[in-house]
């Protein structure tokens, strides 16, 4: 592991919001991995199951118990922890979730962002913060081409408006943090010390661990483990579909960037999948089932569970040209590698718990996924150090 990001994650001290939720979760074994010393704060697991107790990443870890609306223990915990990088990825995550509860939604994911930049303002050894929003926070367009990090903001429902306003307090913060410190205004009085600051939107993810509902690959594979038909709601919506460790990669290259170069590298980015044309979520759900090995789905009944957007795609040129990142896996790949850990989690089932070792699974996912990264020449998988 050590020949990645030029090895500069080594014993870091990295603070990750969320962690133990599905993204979390595998941030946290890739950094543990990576030599950094991790600090998660985050409520409970969000799921049972779910994979941070799967992987049993509070023995690994720094584990805080909090809520990011609990702007007062989530200081303490920072100030106590003293971390030099932040990944915040606390959220209220579903969007039909956002309909039932919007308030909640609200307050997680827009004040937990203010919350979080305000712990920071009290802590002198953080210098930069990744904050993960999403690529539902441009206004739906009607486009079929991709959204670049400059097109309009906005969101229908309230889980993507409740991100896209996280995005807004993001740049608000760190247009403070820049008028006070790097363009030097002494009359500002806004925190002792810089921080780089940016924002990452990645695409649907898919991988193994995600057992939350609403999502279409644990859905299909909650089906196929049950011997049920898969049902999907709408199979010719076309989204960005992606393994989780492409945008994580992205999320590891932007934070040591933020730390060479807060000036560039502060602002918002996007990081989706390497295909260019559409697929649908007929498609995913066919190649799931046929590397699984067998089920079929039918198109359920289009329920009246709120406005979607029938294609949405996003434009990553940007962190190809100023990051040199670039995704590893096809689609084909991305949904291979979540079958095979589904597989494996139904091997542990079946047999017991300490038959096969969940965290290992995870980290032999994450070299694959570098070998792969690696053999086609892509930057932060090489050994040298990020430029």
């Amino acid at each position: 592991m050590n020949r990645q990001f030029g090895d500069q994650f080594r014993n870091r001290r990295v603070l990750i919001t969320g962690h133990t939720g599905f993204k979390g979760s595998w941030l946290s074994v890739w950094l543990t991995e990576l030599g950094a010393k991790v600090i998660g704060y985050s409520l409970d697991p969000p799921t049972e199951p779910n994979n941070f107790q799967l992987c049993k990443l509070q023995e690994k870890l720094i584990h805080h118990s909090g809520d990011v609306r609990d702007v007062e223990n989530l200081t303490k915990v920072i100030r106590s922890s003293r971390p030099e990088i932040v990944f915040h990825m606390a959220a209220q995550p579903i969007v039909l979730d956002s309909y039932r509860a919007p308030k909640d939604t609200f307050d997680t994911n827009v004040m937990g962002t203010v919350n979080l930049f305000e712990a920071v303002r009290q802590t002198d050894t953080v210098k930069a913060v990744v904050v993960v929003t999403t690529d539902k926070v441009y206004v739906d367009q009607g486009w079929y081409w991709g959204y670049r990090e400059n097109d309009r903001l906005g969101g229908f429902d309230p889980y993507s408006s409740s991100k896209a306003m996280a995005e807004l307090a993001v740049s608000s913060y760190r247009s403070a943090w820049r008028e006070a410190w790097h363009e030097g205004n002494d009359r500002i009085t806004f925190s002792n010390h810089p921080v780089a600051i940016a924002s990452a939107r990645a695409g649907n993810v898919i991988g193994g661990g995600d057992f939350a509902r609403f999502r279409l690959l644990p859905d299909c594979m909650r089906a196929c483990m049950e011997g049920q038909p898969v049902q999907v709601r709408r199979p010719e919506s076309i989204r960005p579909w992606q393994h989780l460790l492409e945008p994580l990669s992205g999320y590891l290259c932007l934070a040591l960037r933020l730390l060479e170069d807060p000036e560039t590298f502060g602002q918002a980015w996007n990081f989706g999948p390497a295909e260019r044309q559409p697929v649908t979520s007929r498609a995913v759900i066919e190649k799931a089932i046929e590397y699984w090995g067998s089920g079929r789905f039918e198109t359920g009944a289009q329920p009246d569970d709120g406005h979607e957007t029938p294609v949405l795609r996003v434009n990553w040129d940007q962190a190809a040209h100023l990051l040199s990142w670039s995704p590893a896996y096809t689609w084909e790949n991305a949904v291979n590698e979540t079958v095979t850990w589904w597989k494996l989690y139904k091997t542990m089932l079946e047999k017991d718990a300490s038959s096969v070792d969940m965290y290992q699974v995870c980290a032999d996912h994450i070299e694959e996924y570098v070998e792969c990264a690696r053999n086609q020449g892509i930057e932060w998988a090489s050994g040298g150090s990020i430029k």
